[in-house]
């Protein structure tokens, strides 16, 4: 494995040259407005290059990319990816947290009874990590013909897709990338549990019923499955309501993507997405402060969606 690549390196500026094209095109095709090429250049091509370095093993590398909503951790993933596949040669698939949620109906059942706040979907809790670690072993498992089904989730109808439309990925990869909000993160402390953290919270969860039961949740097989990264790379935001922001572009840009004008009904408002993100709020808030020290990469990102690496594997 070599050191983490100097992106002014003579193998970096060929592997640019060489996939260059490739990722403008899937930056048009995920309708970024400005894709810059310094963040080409000294993050995506490094890091494939870091990535490509690995010693060779026999099951593939799994990979986490964790950070706050609208970090452009999906973002990252495909365009390392891409840069794997066209600048190496190497095979890679990719799925997210946001695949393998809980059916609607059994995130209503959680909601009877537990507590009303387990029906929307995204903190601990309201996942099937079952089905991420099952499709992880597939891929894993596999041989040349082996077919693996990978989850795919619609945010705008809040429900799976029909089974028979996901992916099917034929052998086994190289590399299996995943992410996630709060992928690789550990469950908070319960010594001195804050108080409620924002609106949300006051208002229909000031008890802490809801909060400490996610925070059980990610304590069990969330674990089980973030145990089993090879590298956690993390994206660190300025703050909190740097998150707030991110989001409500991310709301904004999916909007652009649909064309069913039934989904484009379910785009939400900015005050429909800050309240959403309140209920993110809490697990966020720690892992900006703890991740950082135990991610094996952390990418800084600043409020002009500016990135540089402020700590990488050695």
């Amino acid at each position: 494995m070599m050191s983490f690549p100097d992106p002014n390196s003579l193998v970096c500026s060929k592997i640019l040259e060489k996939t260059e094209l490739a990722l403008i095109k899937l930056s048009n095709s995920l309708k970024i407005a400005t894709l810059s090429r310094n963040f080409l250049k000294e993050i995506v091509i490094p890091l494939a290059i870091y990535f490509n370095s690995l010693e060779r093993k026999k099951d593939p590398y799994f990979i986490g990319f964790t950070g706050g909503q609208g970090s452009g951790k999906t973002t990252l993933s495909e365009f390392v990816q891409l840069v794997l596949q066209i600048g190496f040669d190497k095979k890679t698939i990719g799925f997210s947290l946001d695949d393998i949620y809980k059916t609607p109906e059994e995130r209503e059942e959680d909601a009877k009874n537990i507590h009303p706040l387990c029906r929307v979907r995204g903190v601990p809790g309201t996942h099937d990590i079952q089905l991420g670690l099952d499709t992880l072993d597939s891929l894993c498992s596999a041989v040349s013909s082996t077919l693996t089904s990978i989850p795919a989730f619609s945010k705008p109808l809040d429900r799976h897709m029909p089974k028979d439309t996901w992916r099917k990925y034929k052998g086994r990869p190289d590399f299996i990338f995943f992410d996630g909000w709060c992928v690789g993160s550990k469950p908070i402390s319960t010594e001195n549990w804050k108080r409620p953290m924002n609106k949300l919270e006051e208002e229909e969860d000031p008890e802490g019923i809801w909060s400490k039961w996610s925070n059980k949740e990610l304590d069990g097989n969330y674990q089980v499955l973030f145990n089993r990264f090879d590298i956690l790379l993390m994206i660190k935001v300025p703050n909190m309501e740097h998150v707030y922001e991110s989001r409500w572009i991310q709301e904004k840009t999916l909007a652009k993507t649909l064309t069913d004008p039934e989904l484009k009904k379910k785009i939400m408002t900015k005050e429909e997405v800050w309240r959403f993100v309140m209920h993110y709020e809490r697990l966020t808030r720690y892992i900006l402060e703890e991740m950082p020290s135990f991610a094996d990469i952390v990418l800084k990102r600043d409020q002009d969606f500016n990135f540089s690496f402020i700590k990488t594997s050695k």
